[in-house]
Formats: structure tokens, sequence, C-alpha cells
């Protein structure tokens, strides 16, 4: 069997059918762990006891709203979160991307859609190519570790989301070198890239924030425009 299909998923939305709906077609294509919630509060709990491998996340909840959730999430994991709302106006989404998330799913959606993103994510964040060495690096006082996810400024941390890693790993192999809109949103989202070009600005700036002593004039994360952008490292 798939390894990801033994990934522990959780299901966090106050819609009973609609939760056991998804359930019924993930449980078709294979998934064996899924977990369900239907607040803030029960999804905390679940994540805290049970630390799931990504969750499917609805922005309306009854005891909040799954922003506030996912930013109270990532003080302590870096799981993979998929939106799936019915909140599709482009603020929206772009907030969600903007605070962490790995995608963002309008409803009504397409069941099968929601498989092949789901799977796409977990193929990126859990099936690294074992062969595949994830470089560490400096820029000045920061160290940027790709191997374990996370950019180091002294004793602070600030951990990398998958989509993160992906740009900047694909940034990082291009040093010095422009890298197009095109070959970083297909680094993150893979074939399925269209229409992600203004979510790739999300996350560039939130990059920015981690790597940047001033992400509003950056010295090495540089907007090339109309082509794309480069990472500037210097070589040892």
């Amino acid at each position: 069997m798939d390894d990801i299909k033994n990934k522990k998923l959780l299901i966090i939305d106050d819609e009973f059918e609609l939760r056991n709906m998804i359930n019924g077609f993930l449980r078709k294509e294979g998934f064996t762990s899924i977990f369900q919630a239907s607040n803030c509060a029960e999804a905390l709990e679940v994540i805290k006891s049970v630390k799931p491998d990504i969750a499917i996340l609805d922005v309306m909840l009854p005891d909040g709203d799954g922003f506030s959730l996912l930013s109270a999430l990532r003080q302590f994991s870096n799981m993979p979160v998929l939106f799936l709302s019915a909140r599709g106006e482009d603020e929206d989404r772009l907030l969600g991307l903007g605070l962490g998330a790995d995608d963002y799913i309008v409803k009504p959606f397409l069941p099968r859609e929601l498989i092949l993103r789901l799977t796409a994510i977990l193929r990126r964040v859990y099936s690294t190519p074992k062969q595949e060495q994830r470089p560490v690096f400096q820029l000045k006082e920061r160290i940027i570790d790709l191997e374990g996810g996370i950019v180091r400024n002294g004793s602070t941390e600030y951990p990398l989301t998958a989509k993160e890693h992906a740009l900047l790993f694909k940034l990082y192999e291009n040093r010095n070198r422009i890298v197009t809109s095109d070959a970083l949103c297909q680094a993150a989202w893979g074939d399925d890239y269209y229409g992600y070009e203004n979510t790739l600005m999300v996350h560039i700036r939130r990059i920015r924030e981690k790597i940047e002593d001033n992400p509003s004039s950056p010295e090495y994360l540089l907007t090339i425009r109309g082509l794309g952008y480069k990472l500037m490292v210097k070589e040892v």
C-alpha cells in the first residue's frame, strides 16, 4: 500500500453530513486513519493527542474560525493544512494561504479534486526521495536549514511550511540565478499550478519575513520584475 494512505487525516467541519461524506470517499481511496472534529476546541484536543499528518479545515466553525485555529496551530505544529470553505473571496483565500495553509478549496467542490490536492500535499511533504540532500546555508546571522525545515536566527527558530520549504529549495538549487514564477509555482504546486501567481507572492513575502532583516527591502530574495525571483547566496 502507498505509504501516504497510512497517514493520519483530520477533518474539521461543523457539518456532520459533510464530514461523513468526506470520510467516506477518503476511505474508498484507501485512507484508513481518519479523525473528525466539529469545532476549534475539539480540533486542538485531537491534534495534540493524535498528532495528525494533515488537516482538512473549514473556515466557519461554531466557536471561532479556521484562520484563528491555524494561527494557534502554527504555534506548536507545522502540520500541513488544506482549507475547505464556502468563503471563496480572494482575500479569504490569500489570508488562509498567508497564514501557512498549503491549499484552499472552495465549496461546493468535486470529491476527486479534493483527493488530488490532498494527495499532492501528502506526497510533497512526506515522500521526499531518500537520495535527495537538503542543504544548510547561511545568510548573515540566519542559518537556513532545509534538512530540518527551519530558519535559525540566534536562539530563535522559524519553522518553514511545506510550500515555503519547496520554494526555498528550488531557489537554492538555482541560487544567484533567476527562477521564473512558473518554475516556482510548479515546484510548490506541481503540474496543476496555473492561477497560483498571486499566492506565490504571499509565500515569498512570508519567506522574506524569516530570512531578511528588512522584508520590505530584501537583500537576498530579490524580485526580478516580469520574470521571477533570485536567491542571492554568497558562495564559500
